[in-house]
């Protein structure tokens, strides 16, 4: 339960922070939290995937969630400006 909480507040702070550097292509309260988790899936493949290893801990899995919560926002973003 607690690793669920953990994992939780990671993503929600992942897509704050996204949304916060990208300056107005936040998707709201939720949006931000589930941009956030998507993130931190994205950032964590894309990490791993490149051999990139920054550590442990909570800004460790911070720092991958953010990139992958950017790289969710702009797609996003992306997709709704060429619709």
């Amino acid at each position: 339960m607690e690793g669920l909480i953990v994992w939780l507040l990671i993503g929600l702070a992942a897509g704050f922070l996204g949304a916060f550097l990208l300056k107005g292509r936040g998707l709201g309260f939720v949006g931000n939290l589930l941009a956030g988790l998507a993130g931190s899936f994205v950032g964590g493949w894309l990490f791993s995937a490149l051999g990139i290893s920054i550590g442990s801990g909570y800004i460790a899995a911070i720092i991958p969630a953010v990139v992958g919560a950017i790289l969710v926002l702009l797609a996003i973003s992306f997709i709704k400006r060429n619709t």
